[in-house]
């Protein structure tokens, strides 16, 4: 058996908030757009990709394409909005509404304390502005009670759970991720399993960035009864062969703590809903 390798760094905070607001704004865009008090709807997904006339490209975090006709571009920011910031997202929208044709609305989701987010740039006679979503001024506790009181949960509600703990508020990270977890697997009519999966797999994400070791463990716990816990195994584990479970599941219980070591919980996102990329983990680490 190959000697299994887990040195590879740590992924930043910043780029692991970043990979799972953007598989949050590809399962859940249209609950997203509306949470964030957006009311057109929502006409489908549009490239982030662009290639301006230096043959340079660009990477632009989402884009939604509206029913009006606008394209809002959606970013992800973890630390204070620079004046940096603002001239390269005026430069998306630029070349966005060149290449498109359309009319372009930047919204900045942005995780950083902070009473005063710069959200505006003023050069010669232009005022370029962006729309300001400030996470930690949104109360975490108060979005979980009313999830907690609410008898007949939608599937919008559950959006603003799942960025909960990247909120304000006074109860403990954990704790609004456990209930985040228990709140996921209660509602197995309101959502499928597909998405059960993908949305623990987000917290469980933010949980290994966010929780010191010792809270880690207690969501590993009860990451191992969950959807996602049961669908990671089901994907590589034959049913009806006692001997290749065990195998397996040591196999797994290994990549786990490669992926939690070399800071790679991102890909849990993605392994939650792709069998050949688990596997291809399994290969990679030598497992």
């Amino acid at each position: 058996m190959k000697e299994t390798n887990c040195q590879e760094p740590s992924k930043p905070l910043g780029q692991v908030e970043d990979e799972i607001m953007k598989t949050g704004a590809q399962f859940f865009g249209e609950e997203l757009l509306r949470w964030l008090g957006v009311k057109e709807p929502v006409e489908g997904i549009a490239p982030t990709e662009l290639v301006d006339l230096e043959t340079r490209k660009m990477y632009q975090d989402f884009n939604y394409v509206m029913k009006n006709g606008w394209w809002y571009h959606i970013e992800f920011e973890s630390d204070p909005i620079t004046k940096d910031d603002l001239r390269r997202f005026r430069e998306y929208e630029a070349a966005t509404s060149r290449t498109y044709g359309v009319e372009v609305l930047t919204c900045v989701i942005c995780t950083a304390n902070g009473k005063h987010i710069r959200t505006e740039l003023t050069e010669g006679i232009n005022t370029y502005r962006v729309k300001l979503i400030q996470m930690k001024k949104k109360d975490g506790d108060k979005i979980l009670r009313k999830i907690q009181k609410k008898k007949n949960l939608k599937r919008k509600d559950l959006v603003p759970m799942l960025l909960s703990p990247l909120m304000g508020g006074k109860s403990e990270i954990k704790t609004r991720i456990l209930e985040g977890i228990k709140t996921i697997n209660r509602e197995d009519k309101l959502i499928s399993r597909e998405e059960a999966k993908k949305m623990e797999a987000m917290l469980y994400a933010l949980a290994n960035k966010l929780l010191s070791r010792a809270e880690l463990e207690k969501i590993k716990e009860e990451v191992k009864m969950t959807i996602l816990g049961q669908m990671l195994r089901e994907d590589f584990m034959e049913e009806g062969r006692i001997e290749g479970r065990q195998e397996n599941q040591e196999r797994y219980n290994r990549l786990i703590l490669c992926l939690d070591k070399d800071g790679k919980t991102s890909l849990m996102v993605k392994a939650a809903s792709d069998p050949q990329l688990l596997e291809k983990l399994f290969q990679e680490y030598g497992i």
